[in-house]
Formats: C-alpha cells, structure tokens, sequence
C-alpha cells in the first residue's frame, strides 16, 4: 500500500477506529480485562480473582483454554458473542492473524445463532476488512461488505458502518472509486462533521483526478478540526493533484 494511505489509515484508526486496525489503547485495556475475566470464570470465584490488567497480555493457555469452552457451548449466544468481539479486538491491538482466524470463526458460530444482531454483524465485517486488507483478498471485503449491509439494514444512520463499507471499495484490488465516492458522500451529507468519511473522500477525489472536489472535502474537514492529524498530509495529496491537472 502506498505510504501516505497507510499513515492515514493509521491516523483514522485512532481517530475513529477503521474496521480493527489499532484500537485506541484504553479500549484494548477494557477488553483485555473482560477477555482475562471471562478465562477467570471457568476457576473457582471463591479462590481466584481476576487479574488487574495492568499487563496488556493475555497467555496462550487463557485464550485457547476460552477458545476450547466456546467450542464445547456452540448454542451459547452470549458467550459466542463476547468472546467473539473480544478476541477480534486483542487479535487487532496484537496483529495476531492466528488469532484473528478463531475470531471470525467465533463470530460466524454467533451470527448463525442471531443474524440481526447489529453487533455481531459489524464486529464480523471488521475482521474480513481487515483479511482483506491484509491479504488484498476481494472475496473478504466482499464478505466484509454483504455483513455491513446488513447491518446497515438496521442501522442505516450509522456512520462509522456506512464508512468502512466506502472503504472495502477504496482497498480492494482493483479498487472501485466511484463506489467509495458514493458510500463516503452519503455519509457526509448526513453528517457533515464525521472528519473520518471526509479524510477518505479528500484521497477517493485525488485518485478519480478531481481535484477541486478534494480540496473543498478537505477545506470542510479544517473547518470541522483544524488541528486533525491527517490534514498536512492531504494537502500535499491535493497540492500534487492540483499540479498534475494544470
């Protein structure tokens, strides 16, 4: 992926979180503790208490030792789920793909139990993202976007959802461009200061060589929040731009 996207994908992560890449870390905190809880659960209450979660990393016998229980409780909803979400987290904060794999699993065994809870479908469509993202899989984001869409169906106001299914059109190879454009302006026409969708929509502009467009995305978004991370880098995407259709 070329340089700048990738210090933009990062920058949106930790602005508004893109499917799972890098959760903020207080997230990964509260999600570690819950994941160490729930290994906790299956020793005796009256001799164990959880661990404090002051170290960010949970053991191979916690995770596989709930993987395992998971698997012996299939029809348990709550359980499927939480774990789920869970692990897709810690997979994300420790890049762990092994881990992401039992993750999807997980979440697949959750959503064939409920395929209407909204959480469950999102949680799930982040994981292909991030397969596809990082194995440039079309068959995961088109997975990824058939999750979202459902969820969508839900919650067709959601603007985190709407804009990572934007994002399966931008990443995907080869990408599609006028969709991302779609997907990214419906949610800026909703919601004129969701600075996420509009980073984005500032790159899609460059890449279908409409630089006017992008610039006045990107003059909004320094309305929006001058001081957001991402624009120094933009101005640069749109002052090449500009160069290039003179």
């Amino acid at each position: 992926m070329h340089k700048n996207t990738l210090l933009l994908v990062i920058i949106a992560a930790l602005a508004g979180i893109i499917g799972g890449f890098l959760l903020a870390n207080t997230l990964n905190r509260s999600e570690i503790n819950a994941l160490r809880a729930q290994t906790q659960q299956s020793k005796s209450s009256n001799t164990t208490e959880p661990k404090s979660g002051d170290d960010a990393t949970l053991s191979d016998d916690e995770i596989r030792g709930k993987i395992a229980e998971a698997d012996k409780n299939p029809t348990n909803l709550s359980f499927q789920k939480d774990l789920g979400i869970a692990l897709y987290r810690y997979s994300s904060m420790k890049q762990n793909r092994a881990l992401l794999t039992d993750a999807i699993r997980i979440l697949t065994r959750a959503n064939s139990i409920d395929d209407k809870d909204v959480d469950i479908l999102v949680n799930l469509g982040n994981a292909h993202f991030d397969v596809g993202y990082d194995k440039d899989d079309a068959a995961s984001f088109e997975t990824a976007r058939n999750l979202y869409n459902k969820a969508l169906a839900q919650k067709p106001d959601d603007p985190d959802v709407r804009t990572d299914m934007g994002l399966t059109y931008f990443f995907q190879k080869p990408p599609d461009y006028d969709k991302a454009a779609s997907e990214l302006q419906r949610v800026s026409r909703a919601n004129s200061k969701h600075e996420r969708s509009l980073q984005f929509l500032v790159q899609v502009y460059v890449k279908q060589n409409k630089p006017a467009d992008a610039e006045k995305a990107l003059n909004q978004l320094k309305t929006i929040n001058a001081v957001n991370p991402a624009i120094s880098d933009l101005n640069s995407q749109v002052a090449a731009a500009k160069g290039g259709a003179k």
